[in-house]
Parts: C-alpha cells; sequence; structure tokens
C-alpha cells in the first residue's frame, strides 16, 4: 500500500524512462529533449513504457527494503543495549583476549545496507525486466514477450544479469539514504527540541535524503545500467571500472551525471511521501498496539 502511494503521488514515470534513456547515452542530452524524442518514436503512451512492471516492481522492493530497515536497525540496537549493560563476549587467540563489541557501529548504517542488499536480491529480476521494457520496447513489446526471450537467451541466470554491479550501487546508496534521512530528523528535532517531526517536515527531510543519497552514489547508477543494458546495444563493458572509464572517456567527468536532474525529480517526491506515509502508518500500527 505505502510504496503504491508513494509510486502514484511521486513524479510521473517519464521521468524514470528519461533518466535511464540519458544515462545508457540513448538520445538527448536533456531532460526535455529526452521526452520529446520519446513522443515523437513512441507516442505518448511512450513515457508510460514500463510501467506496469515498474508498479509491479516498486511494491515489494519498498516493502521488503523497509521492513529488513526495522528487523536490523531493532536488532542491533537491542544488541547494543545489551552488551553495553553487560560484559560483552571475547575472543581469546592464545594469549590475547579481544572484546567483539559493536558499540562503535552505526545501527542505522548497517540496517540500511541490509536493506538494499536483501531488497535487490529478491526483486533484481523485476529491476531487469523493467530495464528491458523500458530501452527496447521494439524488442520486448510486452512482459510476457520479455520473460520468455530473456529466458530463451540466457535462462534463469539471465534475470540476475548485472546483480553484481547493482549491489555495488546500492550498497552507498542505501546505506546514505537511510542513514542521512535518521540523522537529520534526529538533528533537527533536537535543534527545534521537539519529539517527532510534522508530515510536512517528514516530506522535506526525507526528499533530501533521497537528494543526497542519489547524488553520492548516482556515477555508480550510471555505470551498473551502462552494463544491464549494453548488451542490448551490442557493446557491453566487462565490469564496472571499465564503464566508468567508456562514460568518462566518451562523455568527459559530466558524463557520470548525465540524467542526474531527471533521477532527482523522480527520487526527490518518491522519497519525501514514501517517508512521509512510512512514519504516519507506523504512528498509526504502534498506538493501535498499545490499546490492545
Amino acid at each position: 500500500m505505502l510504496p503504491l502511494i508513494s509510486f502514484v503521488f511521486s513524479f510521473p514515470i517519464s521521468s524514470k524512462l528519461s533518466k535511464t534513456r540519458m544515462v545508457v547515452g540513448i538520445g538527448s542530452k536533456n531532460i526535455s529533449g529526452s521526452f520529446l524524442e520519446v513522443i515523437e518514436q513512441q507516442g505518448w503512451q511512450g513515457l508510460w513504457a514500463g510501467n506496469t512492471i515498474n508498479m509491479l516492481r516498486i511494491i515489494p522492493t519498498q516493502a521488503i527494503e523497509l521492513a529488513t530497515f526495522e528487523c536490523v536497525k531493532r536488532t542491533m540496537t537491542e544488541a547494543q543495549e545489551k552488551w553495553s549493560k553487560n560484559e560483552c563476549p571475547k575472543l581469546q587467540i592464545g594469549p590475547v583476549s579481544l572484546n567483539l563489541s559493536i558499540s562503535w557501529i552505526s545501527p542505522i548504517a548497517v540496517a540500511g545496507a541490509a536493506a538494499g542488499i536483501v531488497s535487490t536480491l529478491a526483486c533484481h529480476p523485476l529491476e531487469v525486466l523493467k530495464d528491458r521494457l523500458t530501452v527496447s520496447p521494439d524488442i520486448y513489446p510486452s512482459i510476457s514477450v520479455a520473460l520468455s526471450k530473456i529466458h530463451n537467451d540466457g535462462g534463469l541466470g539471465a534475470f540476475y544479469a548485472g546483480i553484481s554491479p547493482t549491489l555495488i550501487g546500492m550498497l552507498p546508496y542505501s546505506t546514505c539514504y537511510y542513514f542521512m534521512y535518521e540523522t537529520m530528523k534526529k538533528s533537527y528535532c533536537t535543534a527545534k527540541k521537539k519529539k517527532s517531526l510534522n508530515r510536512p517536515e517528514m516530506l522535506l527531510i526525507g526528499a533530501l535524503s533521497g537528494f543526497t543519497a542519489s547524488t553520492i552514489s548516482f556515477p555508480l547508477e550510471v555505470a551498473r545500467k551502462r552494463l544491464m543494458v549494453g548488451a542490448l546495444q551490442g557493446k557491453c563493458p566487462p565490469h564496472m571500472a571499465a564503464a566508468l572509464s567508456e562514460v568518462i572517456r566518451e562523455q568527459g567527468i559530466m558524463g557520470l551525471y548525465r540524467g542526474w536532474g531527471a533521477s532527482c525529480l523522480k527520487v526527490m517526491p518518491s522519497s519525501g511521501i514514501t517517508w512521509m506515509f512510512y512514519e504516519a502508518w507506523k504512528d498509526i500500527l504502534l498506538a493501535e498496539r498499545r490499546h490492545l
């Protein structure tokens, strides 16, 4: 429910399509030009290419991601509190005794990384399917055709094409995304001497966390998209470093941020709305639990 709400109210799927085309080096180098090219080639319907699979993808992806984040954060926080009260476990190697303390580890950062990794492993086939439908609608005109063609070309393993660079790119994004949100929320509440944020503040801080995480990790997103759809153009780089080098060689350093504007247009409202509704639903569920 929550992922669908944030998806419907955030920037239209056309921004996602424009970003994907710009990142992989297809067509115009700016957002408006990319929009016009899509409309000329595919009509208005082309702006929603891959929309159905994206809606199917976003629901399980964010559900798994948020659930994993909360579970890991609570588990690590409880473990740190328990070990701070009692003596933490020790590892004895001959005469050397090592304290296995985890007090220096941020539960939020670890939970954010875990959330990104688990959701990616679970939902990566849907991401592959979405990118194929978006970039090559002539080759993959429908979900059923895409499923059949991808499986026939490479078996089940083809649905996990590009999983390594995806995980590499997801790790800094997801870690920064959750860490920035929780840190900014805590800092803001402390500065304003408030116990919690109101809805507009959640919307703003959520959008800022998405903007920051996307900006920091965007070059890895460019390399990931190049690897995932490069095979469709017959020029797939062998690994992420090669993809980054190829982008810099062809387009310069700024090429690593091609499509960044379109990405922000999607990520910021989507992130803000997601956190606003997530916090609202969490408050409602916790209030109901207290009354039981």
